[in-house]
Parts: C-alpha cells; sequence; structure tokens
C-alpha cells in the first residue's frame, strides 16, 4: 500500500526521524529528510537511504522554524517527486532550566519549530492530499504532551499544542481518507541523553549500563529507553491499512511511564 508513496519527514538526520526515514524507505516510499546539522549529515543520510533500499531521496537543509523555508520544502517535494503523501512532522529543539531563565529568544525559536513548523508543513500539504484523496500526517508529540515537568516550559507547552493541532486536523479531514495522529515517544536515546550519561559515567565512573538505569529513575517504569526503530514501526503501522480508522488519536508509545 505505501509503495511509491511520498513521505517527507522534518527533522529526520537522526534519531526518531532518522528511524522513520528507513521504515518508508523499507516500504518502498520515496523519502525526504530534513536537517540543519550541514550537507554532509544529509548526503551521508541520502546516499545511506539510496544504497540500502534503492528508493529516492530528496535531502533538505531547510529550517522548519521559518514559514517560508517550509513553504520551499513542500514545493520542493511535490515538484520532485508529485506529491506529498505521508507528512511526518518531528522536528524539534530543547530548551532547558527554569521559566524565568529562558530567553525570549530560545521561547520563540521553540514555538516556531516544535509547534509551528508543523502548521505551515500541514497548511501546505493538506492540500495535495486532498487533492488526491488521501494522506496521513502523524504529529510526533512527547510524553511531556501528556503530563508536565518542572524545567522545560517551552517543550512541554509546545508538545501538548501539538495534540490539539492533531484533534483539530482530525476533525476537518474526518470525511476524508486522510488522517492525522499524533504519538507520543517516552525517553529515546537522543544526542542530549547520550551527553548526559556520558558526563555521569566519567564523573561517577559508572558503567554505561549503572549511568542509562540511573538517567531513567523517574522516567520510563521499564528501565530502558525507547527504541527509535519502536516509534517508527507505529508511523508506518498508521499509514498502512490497519491504520486507517484511526485519526485524531493520542498514541503513548513510552514503555507505560505515562500510566505509572
Amino acid at each position: 500500500m505505501l509503495k511509491g508513496r511520498t513521505v517527507l519527514i522534518t527533522g529526520s538526520t537522526a534519531g526518531i526521524g532518522f528511524a522513520g526515514a528507513c521504515a518508508f524507505a523499507a516500504e518502498g516510499c520515496n523519502v525526504v529528510i530534513n536537517g540543519v546539522e550541514g550537507p554532509a549529515v544529509l548526503r551521508e543520510k541520502e546516499g545511506l537511504l539510496r544504497e540500502r533500499y534503492g528508493v529516492e531521496v530528496l535531502a533538505s537543509d531547510a529550517d522548519v522554524g521559518e514559514a517560508a523555508a517550509v513553504e520551499r520544502l513542500v514545493a520542493e517535494a511535490e515538484a520532485r517527486f508529485g506529491a506529498v503523501d505521508i507528512l511526518v512532522n518531528n522536528a524539534v529543539t530543547r530548551v532547558f532550566g527554569p521559566i524565568e531563565e529562558c530567553s525570549v529568544a530560545d521561547w520563540e525559536r521553540a514555538l516556531s519549530v516544535n509547534l509551528s513548523s508543523a502548521f505551515h508543513t500541514i497548511r501546505c500539504a493538506l492540500p495535495g492530499m486532498r487533492a488526491r484523496g488521501w494522506g496521513r500526517i502523524i504529529n510526533v508529540s512527547s510524553v511531556f504532551g501528556l503530563f508536565a515537568a518542572a524545567d522545560r516550559a517551552s517543550y512541554i507547552t509546545t508538545k501538548t499544542a501539538l495534540i490539539g493541532l492533531t484533534r483539530a486536523v482530525a476533525l476537518e479531514t474526518i470525511k476524508t481518507e486522510i488522517t492525522c495522529n499524533a504519538i507520543c515517544p517516552g525517553s529515546v536515546n537522543t544526542t542530549h541523553s547520550g551527553q548526559v550519561i556520558a558526563a555521569m559515567m566519567e564523573a561517577e565512573q559508572l558503567t554505561e549500563e549503572a549511568a542509562i538505569e540511573r538517567f531513567l529513575v523517574g522516567r520510563q517504569p521499564g528501565g530502558r529507553f525507547v527504541e527509535p526503530d519502536s516509534v517508527a514501526a507505529m508511523m508506518t503501522f498508521l499509514c498502512g491499512p490497519g491504520g486507517r480508522d484511526i485519526s485524531g488519536a493520542t498514541l503513548p508509545i513510552d514503555l507505560a511511564w505515562s500510566v505509572s
């Protein structure tokens, strides 16, 4: 069902985003990857997808925190492949610390990348989906869209709002073959997590396993990270036959963290 479809994933040169790119490529999709880590990283990931899966790939360094850049990104994808059938909004920035120490610039950046970018990708891609009578939209929220924690106000605010946007779009597309869902991963071993764990290992002379266990205290009851491939598998499921009647859903992928 997905072979020949085109998927656009923002923030997709690493972690969950790249795992999603690989999963959709394995299904035979054309893939639009996006990231701001630089041309070398984009070339590497583009080459890997082409070589491993034999699919067509468009790599873009568009800064999705800017509305005009999003418009160009979607237009380039549609010009190259004729369609954006599947849209995954995964781009994110994180700011840690008390709210009074969060700069205005950091707050505005979090709003633009984590939330407004999804609004802009959807408004640009949705007309084409409506015209073709099919589309799948997945917004990557977080367990922190389901509950709060201290010292990450911009992240919690934007991830919570992303769930509201998901519900609104689902209702606006309810009589079509277009669905919109939010997935809420728990802790994934990201670059930030890896840096914290490495610092703990050095400072406290811990093994990696012990540092990971300590890092996850108060997070996932299972005591291990969520695997990016598990999140990617949910993405492809939502776009396949089994996901046809799922829309407006908020789906935790968190090893029961949100219910503990």
